[in-house]
């Protein structure tokens, strides 16, 4: 029973006039029963909640809200395995489940301080199993899968574990959370490997046929991933997987479950899984892969001060460019359009390169390209056991220009440092084989870049991923603005923004290479091209810095010096790029 006297009860009856029926009160209030006595100015209120208009309301958490892309998926085009929601590893048959029911959540902890949610797969289809649990970060919408798995022959694929340890609880825990949350690592029987694990909101231990261990043979080695979350008050940490090793030819598989490691051991037993036969029936075919390119064709924005854009590679060498060879610098060779009389065999040994035009004016046009006729050079290959496929699309810039540092409240031109001739960018559509449905893109940001997951793109023109092309250096990132590439408040300056000029990467395009399709398409000369795309430029070091010096404060001096001596060759634009074929992503997994 609350009791109102004095002023409140004459606040509480003369500005919410109670009637013989108090239904008007119970509105106004929120009171879930009322009782008015009359002795006194005495009010007797049972249950009473007023509701405050000040108050601030919680944010609903990123999390709360469950990803979709901008349009629907398309009617992909007829195909052996691709988009047919089941993929065969070779006797295990796994498929991707993204619907879930939430188990225990924490609110604070993990990326920005916002906790994270651990869910149980839900809607799994008929005779498929659970194989893990799944984890996400608070700060992002809900958008992630985990595996489930079938016995293709009924052959031992799939068991049950035998038993369960706890991993760790939150019992003890003082922060926010809903409820107290368990994690369970199953015991596998011998020849079988967990692959994931189960959440509770009990200390009772699961059903042991709530999970299945999956056989060794379809197994191979993970690592951690992101940080999903940790609470910081104790040596509990929680990540992604991916497998150890990841590439065109590697056959480790993802699962989309989590691994809890407590003081950094726990869980280690877990695996992810294998493609035991290499099958690669679920790839796309060429007309699928063409249907993938009209759906998510990346928008590159260009910075409104841009003055070096993209051009095609036949664009570049019909305008003057030049094939230079090592003891016959004086005699430089005009190229061929398809650059069929580019070296095509050897290393990146510096026996040539290829340079701009001699004349001085048709330099400078040169290196400004030609964006109208600009093409995407597409590279589709097989990744993670060919249950995924990464879709690279490179730009060619005839010329990358000069770059301009921050010194804390300064900004600088570093004259010549940055420049170099014949620029390589690219960024990276990783699609799922199981549905056709983008789940991330790489954006490529001077030889390393980022994936960033789909929920956190921005989108235009439907289902196509916005890059931000930074100014003069091409870097691409997801979001305008500026990115430092250093420490604290010096580096070099990566501007971005959204200007009027993009380019619509699915408007010209070539694919050069799909090596599984073998000879569907043929790969242009330049391509298996391995010197260098441009020259060693010789400058004096020393000039550059002291010319930037100058108008920097005796303190910043010898911090810039020491900055811009610490950078690479790549960046500091001393030699020129190499072509796509010779990264190591060309083979390999996205260097992050």
């Amino acid at each position: 029973m609350v009791h109102l006297y004095g002023s409140a009860a004459r606040f509480s009856m003369e500005s919410l006039r109670v009637t013989k029926n108090f239904s008007s009160l119970n509105q106004q209030t929120g009171l879930e029963s009322v009782e008015v006595s009359t002795m006194g100015n005495r009010i007797n209120v049972s249950s009473f909640s007023i509701s405050n208009p000040f108050k601030k309301k919680n944010k609903p958490l990123p999390i709360e809200t469950v990803f979709k892309l901008p349009s629907p998926l398309p009617l992909w085009p007829k195909g052996e395995g691709f988009a047919s929601g089941i993929i065969d590893l070779g006797g295990l048959l796994v498929c991707q489940v993204s619907t879930f029911s939430k188990v225990w959540a924490t609110h604070e902890g993990g990326p920005d301080n916002l906790g994270a949610s651990f869910f149980e797969p839900s809607s799994i289809p008929d005779g498929f199993f659970l194989l893990g649990f799944y984890s996400q970060s608070n700060n992002r919408p809900l958008s992630g899968w985990v595996l489930a798995g079938k016995d293709a022959k009924n052959e031992g694929a799939l068991k049950e574990p035998i038993d369960y340890t706890l991993v760790w609880s939150s019992e003890s825990l003082k922060i926010k959370q809903d409820g107290v949350g368990y994690i369970w690592l199953p015991t596998p029987p011998d020849g079988y490997k967990a692959i994931g694990h189960v959440v509770t909101s009990s200390a009772e231990k699961p059903a042991i046929n709530k999970i299945r261990c999956v056989r060794s043979d379809f197994t191979d080695s993970y690592e951690n991933d992101a940080w999903i979350w940790g609470p910081g008050k104790d040596n509990m940490n929680v990540y992604s997987t991916r497998p150890s090793v990841r590439g065109v030819q590697a056959m480790g598989v993802p699962t989309g479950t989590f691994i809890a490691q407590n003081n950094g051991a726990a869980g280690s037993t877990l695996a992810c899984l294998k493609n035991a036969k290499a099958n690669k029936n679920a790839l796309p075919n060429s007309n699928q892969v063409k249907a993938l390119i009209q759906a998510y064709s990346p928008y590159i924005y260009f910075h409104p001060d841009e003055n070096y854009f993209p051009s095609s590679v036949t664009w570049f060498f019909e305008n003057g460019a030049l094939l230079y060879t090592k003891g016959q610098e004086s005699n430089p060779i005009a190229i061929n359009t398809t650059g069929s009389n580019l070296p095509q065999e050897g290393g990146n040994d510096g026996a040539y390169w290829i340079d701009l035009p001699i004349n001085d004016s048709e330099k400078e046009r040169v290196k400004k390209g030609y964006l109208q006729d600009a093409f995407a050079y597409l590279h589709v290959k097989p990744i993670f056991g060919a249950t995924f496929t990464d879709i690279a699309v490179w730009i060619f810039y005839p010329f990358n220009g000069p770059a301009k540092a921050k010194v804390e409240f300064f900004n600088v031109p570093l004259g010549k440092i940055g420049e170099h001739v014949g620029d390589w960018e690219h960024v990276t559509l990783r699609i799922s084989n199981f549905n056709g449905e983008l789940k991330g893109v790489f954006f490529s940001q001077h030889s390393k870049g980022v994936w960033v997951d789909v929920s956190e793109l921005e989108f235009d023109n439907g289902n196509k991923p916005v890059a931000y092309s930074s100014l003069h250096g091409h870097a691409s990132y997801p979001k305008p603005g500026l990115v430092l590439q250093g420490n604290g408040n010096i580096g070099i300056r990566n501007d971005t923004a959204k200007g009027k000029i993009f380019m619509n990467t699915g408007e010209k395009f070539s694919v050069v290479n799909a090596d599984y399709m073998e000879s569907v398409y043929e790969e242009p000369p330049w391509l298996n091209y391995a010197r260098k795309w441009g020259p060693k430029i010789s400058y004096n070091i020393e000039d550059e810095i002291k010319n930037v010096e100058k108008v920097l404060p005796g303190k910043l001096k010898s911090v810039f010096e020491r900055f811009v001596r610490s950078l690479p060759k790549e960046v500091l634009g001393e030699e020129g790029p190499t072509g796509p074929k010779v990264k190591d992503n060309w083979l390999g997994d996205e260097k992050v």
